[in-house]
């Protein structure tokens, strides 16, 4: 009889433990969605271009690859010298490329009659005082060069513009919450997080594609370009 009233006293214990043990249930009390408003707001600034990067290429063929490597030199040295009479400094004159390559003749029954070998030398300037383009170009080509890559127009320093870009793209941002508001009858809490980007582009290339330029005073036309931030603003509501 003692044993049974163990055995008895023992179950209870044991089921005791175990339901302490099991799984319990926790609730949690859902969180309130935070309210937010999204804008975006543009800012642009007109640049007058105050610099301009021009590729000039000079482009030699002969049968003779010394002779062909000879008179691209010559052209070259020519070409650079043409360019610094204009006020441009050397460290604004970079070879950009250099190189020779044969391509081989044939005739019309496809026999092989030769070689000619080519030369090319690439420089990038960088030219600073854009009422000289004009004559430049006309100088590089009389001077030898024969390939005109591009002109590309900049602003040398954008700080300020930058500067001025954002500051107005916040500006049309928060105008344009605070009219959301008014009208929606809400309030404008913390900003939650702001993003921009800012769009720098260069102004159109000109003379594109290569090929020569007559040799006469080229005119040439730097224009203006926009610069455009965007900002995009998160805002709790109240």
């Amino acid at each position: 009889m003692k044993n049974k009233f163990l055995f008895i006293i023992a179950v209870l214990v044991l089921g005791t433990v175990l339901a302490a043990c099991g799984p319990s249930t926790i609730t949690v009390q859902p969180q309130p969605m935070q309210r937010t408003l999204t804008v975006t707001g543009s800012g642009m600034v007109t640049l007058t271009p105050d610099v301009a990067y021009i590729y000039i290429s000079v482009h030699t063929e002969n049968v003779s690859v010394a002779e062909a490597v000879a008179e691209n030199n010559t052209k070259a040295q020519a070409v650079a010298t043409a360019i610094k009479g204009f006020g441009v400094e050397a460290k604004d004159i970079q070879t950009t490329n250099f190189s020779i390559w044969p391509q081989d003749q044939y005739d019309d029954k496809g026999n092989k009659t030769g070689t000619i070998y080519n030369v090319d030398n690439t420089v990038y300037i960088t030219v600073r005082d854009l009422t000289k383009i004009g004559d430049l170009l006309d100088a590089s080509i009389r001077a030898g060069a024969n390939t005109i890559n591009s002109i590309q127009f900049d602003v040398a320093d954008k700080t300020e513009a930058l500067s001025q870009a954002r500051k107005a793209a916040v500006e049309n941002a928060q105008k344009q919450a605070q009219e959301l508001v008014d009208a929606t009858g809400v309030k404008l809490g913390d900003v939650q997080t702001i993003s921009y980007y800012d769009s720098t582009p260069l102004s159109a290339d000109y003379g594109k594609g290569g090929g020569a330029m007559a040799a006469s005073s080229v005119p040439v036309s730097s224009g203006q370009y926009q610069l455009t931030t965007t900002v995009t603003i998160v805002y709790e509501l109240k």
